[in-house]
């Protein structure tokens, strides 16, 4: 049992991918009852148990106890949500979106614990549509794969897919989900202590057995599962499939051998395009950053010259905007003299002289922020 534990230790380790040092985050997506949280569980205990402790995140508010440890887990906000007439669904959408508006938090713990974390599991609510198809689940996902290697685990449940219309189906969702979030992908079979998923490789692999299987079926809805396994061929060959029973823990070893590999795709195919959609997002952002600085200095432009009666027309003409801010409301030297010969601030003080020491201050502040902003090196 030790020597195993070292070999299986080995290989976890390897999935880490060599390529990149940051952690490598799993999102585990899957229908109800597929057996995620099991997975999760399971995935956590077997990277303990070969001591390379992963950074655990629970995304399903709806859940009451975790069966793992989570470093960080929604609260069961479901019960709030009901409270508040939201619903089931309402709740979960209504907490996943509150966590997607502080996951530039989570990025950061994430971020922190990378040198003691190898991998980063996260696991998803019951409810597959809300995370998938929901704007905060794309958020998240988004936010993930621009700094993480990231890879997409579809948990299927393989006792229920002997049916060769069931089976169809998750594949079809599986299909969309791979094109919804354009990430490695891995299909789980999960529960193949019950059944062995075998007979689902077969039916991939070999169009005719599939096709023979569809034969026993007389609905209409063969003829449409018929015409789209045609369809799927492409979506199969390339496609990444383990057999594992969360329950029992076999196929672990085998799904961080694809697990590897999905995450050498991501360095070789995902992580190009989602730097040229970085530095794209940077750079629209350095742009508009430069056009509001060119509209301040055309606003106090406008301003300096409308001010700059104070210092007379000869010297306006020779000065330019800035120097018009830095002497806007300066005193010549009749003013100085004749403020310098009362005591009492009442005489001759106007409402325009207090304001213009304001203003004077007010505009040499904005100066030299647009010099900082002009000049962020310094």
């Amino acid at each position: 049992a030790p020597e195993g534990r070292v070999g299986s230790g080995k290989m976890a380790a390897a999935a880490g991918g060599a390529a990149s040092a940051a952690p490598v985050c799993v999102l585990v997506l899957g229908m109800a009852g597929s057996g995620k949280t099991t997975f999760v569980q399971r995935l956590a205990a077997h990277l303990h148990g070969q001591r390379c402790p992963p950074y655990v995140i629970n995304l399903d508010p709806a859940v009451h106890n975790l069966p793992f440890p989570a470093n960080i887990g929604e609260c069961c906000a479901l019960r709030d949500g009901i409270r508040y007439g939201l619903g089931p669904n309402g709740g979960i959408v209504t907490s996943l979106n509150l966590f997607a508006t502080r996951f530039d938090q989570v990025m950061k713990f994430i971020e922190k614990r990378q040198n003691a974390s190898k991998y980063v599991l996260i696991d998803t609510p019951g409810q597959i549509e809300v995370f998938t198809w929901s704007a905060s689940g794309t958020i998240i996902t988004e936010a993930l794969a621009s700094s993480f290697p990231s890879v997409v685990v579809y948990v299927m449940d393989t006792s229920r897919s002997t049916n060769p219309i069931t089976f169809m189906s998750n594949m079809l969702y599986a299909c969309s989900i791979l094109y919804k979030t354009k990430l490695p992908f891995i299909v789980v079979m999960n529960k193949t202590d019950i059944i062995d998923h075998s007979f689902a490789v077969e039916w991939m692999q070999d169009f005719e057995t599939f096709q023979d299987a569809l034969n026993q079926e007389t609905s209409y809805v063969s003829n449409l599962t018929r015409s789209m396994s045609l369809v799927l061929d492409e979506f199969y060959s390339s496609l990444k499939v383990v057999g594992v029973s969360a329950v029992l823990g076999t196929g672990l070893d085998e799904f961080f051998i694809q697990l590897s590999k999905a995450v050498d795709e991501y360095e070789r195919e995902y992580r190009p395009e989602y730097e040229r959609l970085r530095k794209t997002l940077e750079e629209a952002q350095e742009k508009q950053k430069r056009e509001q600085l060119e509209h301040l200095w055309k606003d106090m432009g406008s301003v300096c010259v409308q001010g700059s009666t104070l210092a007379g027309p000869d010297d306006a003409s020779a000065m330019g905007p800035s120097e018009l801010i830095l002497t806007r409301g300066t005193l010549n030297e009749e003013e100085e003299e004749r403020e310098s010969d009362t005591d009492d601030i009442d005489h001759e003080v106007t409402e325009e002289s207090h304001e213009e020491p304001a203003f004077r201050n007010f505009m040499q502040d904005m100066w030299m922020k647009c010099q900082r902003k002009s000049n962020p090196n310094e």
